[in-house]
């Protein structure tokens, strides 16, 4: 057979047929007098078995291995493998799909395309309209994307998402939309949000790792607040980074943080 002919009978091209020749997957065959590549019956049969081997998901070197033993046990320890990898990504699949499902299903603006552990977090806090509780809301999102937080922090936090008190805070912190910097209120305010934070947060919290303890990334969060409220969130964030680095240099022994607030809450 000449090499259009094998390809036909096979189902593959002849491209793809040189290329096997290249990588050694597919002997050369005798050539005749012309030039022309002669192919066997035999050399049908093997180039089918790539065929099928390609198919099933295998690469070209491990078709190479498949190939090469006589027993077949290398196949079936490659087929073995291929099977618990699709299942591995079947499962991916169906929850990618269960997360399409509630993003399909819910009203436009209402959920963001989040882990599903922020998924369930988010879902325990109460619906509101506060300006600033959509702000957590986003800047949670960011974090959840860029890895910088995970599910152990999101667990801890859920132990006061539903709790009314918290929703109370964010509505004090909205009414600081148009104070000045001065404000009185701003100080009992920040000391009451790193009170609200549940002890266990503090733990979740890793180290920083450039990303989200950048200066840029500190002065981008702040403007997306009026100044007075930034001032809250940058008071609380520099007392919760303090909390943090102190509990780590103690061992984690909770002792006091920078003003001195013993951390026992759960």
């Amino acid at each position: 057979m000449r090499i259009g002919e094998i390809a036909a009978l096979v189902g593959v091209t002849t491209r793809a047929i040189r290329h096997y020749h290249h990588v050694g997957l597919l002997p050369e065959p005798d050539r005749r007098p012309n030039g022309y590549r002669a192919y066997s019956v035999r050399d049908a049969v093997r180039l089918a078995r790539v065929r099928r081997l390609t198919e099933l998901g295998l690469s070209l070197d491990e078709v190479r291995d498949v190939l090469a033993d006589d027993a077949g046990r290398e196949l079936a320890d490659v087929l073995e493998e291929l099977d618990a990898d699709l299942a591995r990504q079947e499962a991916e699949l169906a929850e990618r799909r269960r997360r399409l499902a509630v993003l399909l299903a819910a009203p436009p603006g209402e959920v963001e395309p989040v882990s599903p552990a922020l998924a369930a977090l988010l879902a325990r806090a109460p619906a509101t309209a506060s300006p600033s509780a959509a702000l957590d809301r986003e800047h949670l999102s960011l974090l959840d994307a860029s890895g910088a937080v995970g599910e152990e922090l999101y667990a801890a936090l859920g132990t006061v998402a539903a709790d009314p008190a918290v929703l109370g805070l964010y509505e004090r912190l909205d009414e600081l939309a148009d104070a000045a910097v001065d404000d009185p209120r701003i100080g009992p305010l920040a000391a009451e949000l790193v009170a609200a934070v549940p002890a266990g947060a503090f733990a979740a919290i890793p180290a920083g790792d450039g990303r989200t303890d950048a200066p840029g990334f500190m002065e981008a969060l702040l403007a997306e607040y009026a100044p007075a409220q930034a001032e809250v969130v940058r008071r609380v964030m520099a007392e919760c980074t303090d909390i943090v680095r102190n509990d780590r240099s103690d061992g984690g022994t909770g002792r006091t943080g920078r003003t001195g607030r013993i951390r026992g809450r759960g």
